[in-house]
């Protein structure tokens, strides 16, 4: 009975979770696309408006959109200053876009400023210079001055590497192998000085007890 029932339970599963898919792509798409059409109609207004260059109005309006996602900015605003020939520029390169993580090879770079505003409303607006790299009207690169710049990963200390054994052992054998072969030694050498000394006072009390016995031989010969 159950094993009758597992590949229909099966395709039921697959079912809900097509339709719990579906449903989450359905309610990211409107999303996504109030985005792009955000940043479609930024483009316009700058180019419209502010008669900035398409590249630059391409570049400043990714700006916008990096820079709200800060933790330190709340909002940036460009001025038609920000778009005139002393804030802004296209740049032909025809290299890589930095000697970073961005070595990908760009045809022209676009350099924009803006400014932005803190979510702190006390503190004063930040000068921001974005800066983007193109292949034609594709964006391929970008950075820009964060104020806040990302966490450097932090450095575990590394640990002391541990004594083995059989490093402890070499150690103490050659401990013990310099004792011994230092009382090895002390053990031979003899300074020949102390030789002949012990060979002189061996002959003195040999030639002493040769005297005493004549003397005790000449004492017994007189008496009869």
């Amino acid at each position: 009975m159950d094993s009758s029932n597992t590949p229909r339970r099966f395709f039921l599963f697959v079912g809900r979770l097509a339709a719990c898919t579906a449903a989450s792509l359905a309610l990211a798409t409107p999303a996504f696309a109030d985005l792009v059409d955000q940043r479609n109609d930024m483009i316009n207004k700058y180019i419209t408006d502010m008669h900035a260059d398409p590249l630059v109005a391409d570049c400043a309006a990714h700006g916008n959109f990096v820079a709200s996602t800060s933790s330190a900015i709340d909002h940036v605003e460009f001025s038609a200053e920000s778009f005139d020939s002393q804030h802004a520029s296209v740049t032909p390169w025809n290299d890589s876009f930095d000697e970073g993580k961005q070595r990908v090879k760009v045809d022209n770079i676009v350099t924009v400023e803006g400014l932005g505003y803190p979510h702190d409303s006390s503190q004063p607006p930040i000068n921001l210079k974005f800066r983007c790299g193109y292949v034609g009207t594709q964006m391929l690169a970008f950075s820009w001055n964060d104020p806040v710049p990302p966490a450097k990963p932090r450095a575990e200390p590394r640990a002391a590497a541990p004594v083995s054994q059989a490093t402890k052992g070499k150690h103490t054998g050659k401990g013990t192998t310099k004792k011994k072969s230092t009382g090895k030694g002390s053990s031979k050498a003899v300074s020949p000085k102390t030789t002949s000394n012990k060979k002189t006072t061996a002959n003195k009390s040999s030639t002493k007890k040769s005297s005493s016995s004549k003397k005790t031989t000449t004492s017994t010969t007189k008496k009869p």
